[in-house]
């Protein structure tokens, strides 16, 4: 599976055109759009900010993370890896 995040702005007409890289296969896929409205660039977000967002809980159905703490240690742990790759 391959995941690609592609940030956008919903127009008035509420229509997306998007186009996706040339790496992603073609073939099923799932679209998920997250609306950010009322978001404000460059500003901190509020505790009720977030847990309106839908971010809280939002992998709370996944059944291959028994240990949220550990999980989120290899996630970042792999992130400093790629950082100290790529830097």
């Amino acid at each position: 599976m391959k995941t690609v995040s592609i940030k956008t702005t919903i127009p008035e007409n509420r229509r997306l055109v998007v186009d996706v890289p040339p790496d992603i296969p073609t073939g099923p896929a799932e679209v998920v759009v997250t609306a950010l409205a009322g978001e404000r660039p460059g500003q901190a977000w509020t505790l009720g900010d977030l847990l309106q967002s839908g971010l809280v809980g939002l992998w709370g159905d996944r059944t291959d993370i028994t240990d949220s703490v550990e999980f989120a240690r290899a996630l970042r742990g792999a992130a400093e890896r790629r950082g100290r790759a790529g830097g």
